[in-house]
C-alpha cells in the first residue's frame, strides 16, 4: 500500500495504542525463563491532571521499559495513583464550600462519601492521559494507595513500627499549615525568600527608667512573648542578666534570660522568646523552664490566650499591633529585610511552628542501612551529585511527623480506652481483644474505644508502594513479589529525594532486607527558554495535550528528550516538539523513497557493496555509543545518536548513494539491505518514538497479528571497521567541500563540475571516487594536473585539489561579506562575555542559562577562528580560497 505524502499522527495513535492493549504486550508475569525489569510509577496525585514534567518522567520511563521488553526481559511498568490527602481534602472542602457546606456539617462518615465520589469521578483522569503520550504500562497491575490490599499494608507498617518503638506519639514544635489546618513534616516545607520588615521595639526594664530593644519580623507574636534573651558574653547587655522587663501591649513581666543561642550580630543582638511560635525559642522555653503561650489558632487567628486581637487574621493583627505599638511608641524604627519564609509543599499557605501532639517516626536507626547502600553504590544515583545532597540530610534527619489532621486518608490504627491508654491494632474489634487481654476484664464493648481522628502522611503509604504493589507486606513469599522485587530503575525528580526516595530505601531495607531499586536517575526541572520554571502562574507551561494534538505524541516525546541533558534542568521550547514532528516526516518519506524499490528489483550486476559495508559498520559503532549511554542514564545522548544515525547517515548519505537514477531501481541486493537496515533502526528508534516505528514496521511486510516491533529484538552491534568510517568521512569532507564551493560560486546545481587533483588519487578516493560523482555533480577527478593560475583550491586530508577559477564568483566582494561576518560575531561575544563576568548573574541565574551562555561563548570563538582564517587566505593570495581539513 502507497503511504500518504505526509505523516499523520492522529489517524495512527490510537489505532496501535488499541492493538497493544488487546495484544496484551503490556502485561508481564513472572517467567521463570528471562531476566526481569521492573519500574514503579510514581504514583501522580489523584487530582493531577497532565503537565511538562509528567510527560518527561513518564516518557523516560517507557523509553526504559519498551527497551527491556525488547531486550527479551519480562518488562513490568506498575502504574498507581496517590490518594494525595491535604490535595485531594481540599479540592472537597472547596467543592462543597460552593454547595454552602462545611465538612464539620457532614460528619466525617459523609464527607468520606464525598471525597469517595470525587476521587470516583475525578482520579485517574492523569493515567488516560498519560496513555495518550503512549506509556506501556501493565494497567491490570494499575494501584491505588487505598486499595483494600494496599491499606492493609499501610496499617500492617504501623504496627509493626510502634510494636518496635520506632512510632511514638509525644508533644513537640511542629510545622504547622493553617490552610489545610494539619501538621506537615520538616520536608513538606518550602522554604523562599521574601522581602518583609524588620521591626525594631522598646521594652521597659521593671522598675527602671531603662529599656530594652530587640528586632522582629513578626510582631504579632509580641503577644505570646515570655521572656528576652541576651547572649551572656555581650557587655552591652550583662547589666541586665536576671532583671524583667514589660511585654508592651499586653503588660506582661517576663525575666531576662541570658543564652549562647543569642545572636549578637543580628539586629540589636537580644530577641524576645515567644515559645510557642518558633522552634529555637521552644528549645530555649524548655531549656529556662519559661511560660508557654499559644496565641493561634488552628486557622492562623489570634486565639483567646492572646487577650487581644481574638479571632483577627495573624496578617491583619499584625498591622494592627504596629499601629498600636506606634501609637505608644513603642516602635523606634522599620527596615526592610529578607526573611527565609517556610510555606506549605501542599497549599503554599505560610506555614506556623506550632506546639502539637502528634504521631512520630524515629528515623535515626531506620536511616543507617538507607545511607550505607547508597554510599558504597548498592543503589545507584544518576547523576551521582545528588548523594552529597542525600548524604547531608540523612546524617541529619530528624523524626518523621506522621500525623494529618484530616479526614482523607489511612485513619490512623490506635484506639484510645476510657483512661487513655492507647491500644494500636488493626481495627476496633482487635483492639477491643487486646484491650480486654490487657486490662483483664471483659467488661469492655467497642463503644468504649475511641479511634485516633487524625490520618497518617500520604508519604508513610507512598514509602513501601514499591512493596506494597506485590503485596510483599501481606504476602512476601508471593510469585510477583519474588520475581519483580528489588525494582530496576527509579525515575523521579530530585525535589522528592527525602520525601520519598530516601524513605523507600529506608522501608525496603527495614521490611525485606533488599533495596527497593537498583538505580534511582534524577530527572530535571522543566523550564522555559528564558530559564523560568514551568508552572501555570507564569502562563509558560504548554498544555501537553494541546502540544500532542499539535505534534504528536512522538514528536512531543522527543521534544522532551531533546532538550533534557542527563540530570540538568531543561530548557523547553515548542519548536523541540516541532523538530521531532519533523524527523517523523523525514522518517516517513525515506520509507516512501524505499518503497518505491520494492518490485522488479534489478538483478545484482551493480553493487552498492561498500555504501552498504560502511553504513553496517557505521550503524554497529553507533549500537555500542548507545548501550553506553543507556548505562549511565544519558536518555537524551542516546536518541541525540539515534537522530544523527537516522537523519544524517542513513537519510542524507546512505539513501543518496544508493538511490537509483530516476525511473529505474537498485539491484536487489541493495534494497534488500536497505530494508534491512530500515529495519533496524526502526527498532532502535522504538522506545523512543512507538507510534510511527509501529506504523512503518507494519509497513515494511506483512505481518501476523503478534508480530509487533514492540517485542522484536533490540539491535546488537557485530562488525567494526574503523578504515572503512575514516574512508567515508574522508569522501563526505570531498563532498561537503564541493556543495560549498557550488554555492558560494553560485552555479547551477546541474552543472557538472571539472575537479583536478596534484597528485594521485588517494586509495580511498579511488573506491569512493562513484559515490563523491554522484553525490557531489562532478566529472571525474583528473590526477596529477598541475594547478593553474586562476583556481579555487581546498584541501582534504593533505591532498590538495583545485578547480578553475569561476568569473561568476567575486571574491573582493567575498572577502568583504567574511569580513562583515567577523564584525558580527565579535560584537556577540563582547555581549555573551559582559554577561559572563557579571557576578550578580553568575549567582542568580539558573544553572542551565549559565551553561548555555558559556555554550555560546566557546561556538563564537570557534566561528570567529575560522573566519580569520578565511581572510588570511584571501588576503595571502585573492584568487585561492583554501580551507584545510583537519584530520579525520
Amino acid at each position: 500500500m502507497n503511504l500518504p505524502p505526509h505523516y499523520n499522527s492522529s489517524q495512527i495513535e490510537e489505532k496501535w495504542y488499541q492493538y497493544w492493549l488487546q495484544q496484551g504486550f503490556f502485561k508481564a508475569q513472572p517467567n521463570p525463563n528471562k531476566a526481569s525489569y521492573t519500574i514503579v510509577m510514581p504514583p501522580p496525585n489523584v487530582t493531577g491532571v497532565l503537565h511538562m514534567g509528567h510527560v518527561l518522567n513518564n516518557t523516560i520511563q517507557d523509553v526504559l521499559i519498551r527497551r527491556a521488553r525488547m531486550q527479551g526481559q519480562e518488562a513490568c511498568w506498575v502504574p498507581g495513583l496517590d490518594h494525595a490527602a491535604v490535595a485531594t481534602e481540599a479540592k472537597v472542602v472547596a467543592m462543597l464550600r460552593e454547595r454552602g457546606i462545611t465538612k464539620r456539617d457532614l460528619g466525617r462518615g459523609k464527607f468520606l462519601q464525598y471525597a469517595q465520589a470525587w476521587k470516583n469521578k475525578y482520579g485517574g483522569i492523569i493515567l488516560e492521559q498519560l496513555k495518550q503520550l503512549g506509556v506501556s504500562c501493565d494497567w491490570e497491575r494499575n494501584c491505588f494507595t487505598m486499595d483494600p490490599g494496599l491499606s492493609a499494608s499501610v496499617y500492617k507498617v504501623f504496627i509493626q513500627l510502634y510494636e518496635q518503638g520506632y512510632i511514638y506519639r509525644g508533644t513537640r514544635m511542629i510545622n504547622w499549615d493553617p490552610a489545610s489546618k494539619t501538621a506537615l513534616s520538616d520536608e513538606e516545607v518550602n522554604y523562599k525568600a521574601v522581602d518583609s520588615k524588620l521591626y525594631y521595639i522598646r521594652y521597659a526594664i521593671s522598675d527602671s527608667d531603662q529599656q530594652i530593644m530587640i528586632a522582629t519580623t513578626r510582631p504579632e507574636t509580641i503577644l505570646g512573648d515570655t521572656a528576652i534573651c541576651i547572649h551572656p558574653a555581650d557587655t552591652r547587655y550583662q547589666y541586665l542578666q536576671g532583671k524583667q522587663a514589660w511585654v508592651p501591649i499586653v503588660d506582661r513581666m517576663v525575666p531576662i534570660i541570658a543564652d549562647a543561642q543569642a545572636n549578637r550580630y543580628f539586629g540589636t543582638g537580644c530577641f524576645k522568646v515567644t515559645p510557642a511560635h518558633d522552634m529555637n525559642d521552644y528549645k530555649l522555653a524548655q531549656k529556662h523552664k519559661l511560660e508557654i503561650i499559644d496565641i493561634l489558632n488552628q486557622d492562623g487567628t489570634i486565639s483567646q490566650a492572646a487577650q487581644y486581637f481574638v479571632g483577627e487574621n495573624r496578617f491583619v493583627a499584625r498591622e494592627k499591633i504596629i499601629q498600636q505599638l506606634q501609637a505608644q511608641n513603642y516602635l523606634v524604627k522599620v527596615e526592610a529585610h529578607t526573611s527565609n519564609i517556610g510555606f506549605s509543599e501542599r497549599t503554599d499557605a505560610i506555614v506556623e511552628p506550632r506546639i502539637s501532639t502528634q504521631w512520630f517516626v524515629r528515623m535515626q536507626e531506620l536511616a543507617k542501612p538507607a545511607l550505607q547502600h547508597v554510599l558504597d553504590n548498592t543503589i545507584q544515583f544518576y547523576p551521582a551529585k545528588f548523594k552529597n545532597m542525600y548524604q547531608a540530610w540523612l546524617e541529619n534527619v530528624q523524626d518523621w511527623c506522621i500525623s494529618r489532621q484530616l479526614w482523607w486518608g489511612h485513619r490512623i490504627p490506635a484506639f484510645y480506652l476510657p483512661d487513655g491508654a492507647v491500644i494500636v491494632a488493626k481495627d476496633a474489634a482487635t483492639a477491643l481483644a487486646k484491650a480486654k487481654v490487657q486490662l483483664g476484664t471483659q467488661d469492655l464493648m467497642v463503644e468504649d474505644l475511641r479511634q485516633d481522628e487524625d490520618v497518617l502522611d500520604t508519604w508513610f503509604s507512598s514509602w513501601i508502594w514499591p512493596i506494597s504493589v506485590f503485596d510483599g507486606l501481606q504476602n512476601p513469599n508471593n510469585a510477583a513479589m519474588r520475581y519483580f522485587y528489588p525494582t530496576n530503575d527509579l525515575v523521579t525528580a530530585p525535589e522528592i529525594i527525602f520525601f520519598w526516595v530516601a524513605r523507600m530505601i529506608m522501608a525496603g531495607y527495614m521490611f525485606t532486607g533488599k533495596p527497593p531499586f537498583k538505580h534511582v536517575y534524577f530527572t530535571g526541572i522543566v523550564r522555559d527558554k528564558l530559564g523560568r520554571k514551568m508552572s501555570k502562574s507564569l502562563g509558560n507551561s504548554p498544555d501537553p495535550l494541546g502540544l500532542i494534538q499539535q505534534y504528536g505524541a512522538d514528536g512531543v516525546r522527543v521534544g522532551m528528550l531533546f532538550s533534557a541533558p542527563a540530570g540538568n534542568d531543561l530548557l523547553f521550547d515548542t519548536k523541540l516538539c516541532e523538530q521531532g514532528r519533523n524527523f517523523s516526516n523525514k522518517l516517513w518519506n525515506a520509507f516512501r523513497l524505499i518503497q518505491r524499490w520494492a518490485d522488479n528489483n534489478q538483478p545484482d550486476q551493480s553493487s552498492d557493496t561498500i555504501a552498504i559495508q560502511w553504513f553496517e559498520v557505521r550503524l554497529n559503532q553507533a549500537l555500542v555509543k548507545i548501550e553506553q549511554h543507556f548505562e549511565h542514564f544519558r536518555i537524551s545522548d542516546a536518541l541525540m545518536d539515534i537522530y544523527k544515525l537516522i537523519w544524517d547517515d542513513f537519510c542524507a548519505w546512505y539513501l543518496e548513494m544508493v538511490k537509483p537514477v530516476y525511473g529505474e531501481l537498485p539491484a536487489l541486493s541493495t534494497y534488500q539491505a536497505t530494508i534491512d537496515f530500515l529495519a533496524k533502526l526502526l527498532r532502535l528508534l522504538h522506545p523512543f518514538m512507538p507510534f510511527i516505528t509501529e506504523e512503518l514496521w507494519h509497513h515494511l511486510q506483512v505481518r501476523s497479528a503478534r508480530d509487533s516491533i514492540i517485542i522484536a529484538p533490540w539491535p546488537q552491534a557485530t562488525s567494526h571497521n574503523p578504515l572503512l568510517l575514516q574512508e567515508a568521512a574522508l569522501a563526505f569532507e570531498l563532498v561537503t567541500q564541493i556543495r560549498n564551493l557550488r554555492k558560494k560560486s553560485q552555479l547551477s546545481p546541474k552543472q557538472a563540475l571539472s575537479i583536478y587533483s596534484e597528485q594521485v588519487l588517494p586509495p580511498w578516493l579511488t573506491r569512493w571516487g562513484s559515490y563523491v560523482q554522484k553525490l557531489a555533480h562532478i566529472n571525474p577527478i583528473v590526477a596529477n594536473s598541475p594547478q593553474k593560475s586562476k583556481v579555487m583550491r581546498f584541501i582534504i586530508h593533505r591532498y590538495p585539489f583545485w578547480v578553475p577559477w569561476q568569473q561568476s564568483i567575486d571574491l573582493v566582494q567575498e572577502q568583504e561579506r567574511l569580513h562583515q561576518e567577523l564584525v558580527y560575531y565579535q560584537g556577540f561575544l563582547a555581549v555573551v562575555e559582559k554577561k559572563l563576568n557579571n557576578e550578580r548573574f553568575l549567582q542568580q541565574a539558573p544553572q542551565p542559562v549559565i551553561a548555555l551562555e558559556y555554550k555560546k561563548q566557546q561556538d563564537t570563538i570557534a566561528k570567529i577562528q575560522r573566519l580569520k582564517q578565511h581572510i588570511a587566505v584571501y588576503q595571502a593570495d585573492p584568487m585561492e580560497k583554501v580551507r584545510p581539513a583537519g584530520e579525520v
